[in-house]
């Protein structure tokens, strides 16, 4: 289909969704109450976060401008394999290419737009894409997006407070992201408001896990929070350092009946994915390189806010928020939804 109108990286676009018309580099606008500065081509909200927002935003910061922990081939390889696995071939789906005007896609807490590229390649040429984070991974995005020749529009800003009319946006993609907000319920359904009607909205969030695993993960976070990310980054190296010790060893271990009180199925498993999944995320994978690993269990561990739901919740939430499910897949690690909203 031939749509009617381009995409560029030409802000008109945002301009008509924000209502406004975009200050020069340097100058500033107010919207809905708050004020944003635009720097290096990026309209960058001033209002002030929370403190467990302000340390996940400078978490993911420090995380997305380590390039050479995520952007090898291999890497993103991998992570358009999982993302496929869990959300399908989604990159021409009907709802996605179909229309008679190019869709606003947004990519809601995009970080450096990996999954957003992974997950729909090329046919981002054909939308109107919109990656908003709460950190300066923007910046990041903005660069490898341009040398991808891909077009895209920036806004950096809290996804609680995203300039964003109500049912203005077509498709909402949030990948691992609804549950580092303060609140993960309150950030789903405020997203969802953001979708027109028929509009389609996917998203992963983290599953809860057995009570050792869960333990473990809160302790490790709360150790991390107090550091600096350089400093929590270091401090975790040894606990990745082990996971791949674990992973080459390739040992596996049968547990002979299940362990209800500790929610450890019977079985036989591998040492490193029974370590990894019953005591601590101690990531693994053959091809990966240490630093990738290390990104991997950083993502995880180093953010204050990454709270874990359970399927139920999520499907509460998303009838509450008007949102019909259409696929889901839940795994041990997380719950992927793809969900309409009602018309």
């Amino acid at each position: 289909m031939i749509l009617a109108e381009k995409p560029t990286d030409s802000p008109a676009w945002l301009e008509r969704l924000v209502g406004a018309k975009l200050p020069a580099e340097g100058g500033h606008i107010d919207l809905d109450g708050i004020r944003y500065i635009r720097l290096g081509g990026i309209l960058r909200s001033q209002a002030a976060l929370s403190d467990a927002q302000a340390q996940t935003s400078d978490a993911f910061g420090f995380k997305w401008h380590l390039r050479d922990t995520f952007d090898r081939p291999e890497a993103l390889a991998r992570t358009r394999k999982w993302l496929v696995e869990r959300y399908g071939e989604v990159a021409n789906a009907p709802w996605l290419v179909n229309g008679k005007e190019p869709p606003i896609l947004l990519d809601a807490g995009c970080g450096s737009s990996v999954s957003a590229v992974e997950l729909f390649g090329g046919t981002l040429k054909r939308v109107h894409y919109l990656g908003i984070d709460v950190s300066n991974a923007v910046n990041m995005a903005y660069q490898r997006m341009r040398e991808l020749g891909l077009p895209a529009q920036y806004i950096q800003v809290d996804l609680m407070t995203a300039p964003l009319p109500k049912a203005s946006v077509d498709v909402i993609f949030s990948e691992g992201v609804l549950h580092h907000a303060d609140s993960t319920e309150a950030a789903l359904k405020a997203m969802a408001s953001l979708l027109k009607r028929d509009g389609r909205f996917l998203f992963y969030v983290y599953r809860r896990k057995g009570p050792i695993r869960e333990y473990t993960d809160d302790y490790i976070r709360e150790r991390l929070r107090e550091m600096p990310p350089q400093e929590a980054w270091d401090a975790l190296r040894p606990l990745t350092e082990f996971g791949k010790a674990l992973g080459e060893l390739d040992i596996e271990i049968e547990v002979p009946k299940a362990i209800e009180l500790l929610k450890i199925p019977a079985g036989k498993i591998n040492l490193q994915r029974f370590i990894y999944w019953h005591v601590f995320k101690a990531f693994h994978h053959p091809s990966l390189n240490i630093d990738e690993m290390q990104n991997v269990n950083f993502d995880w561990y180093a953010p204050k806010n990454s709270y874990r739901q359970s399927p139920e919740e999520v499907r509460a939430w998303c009838a509450q928020a008007g949102l019909t499910i259409e696929r889901e897949v839940v795994e041990d690690a997380g719950i992927t939804i793809i969900a309409k909203k009602a018309p």
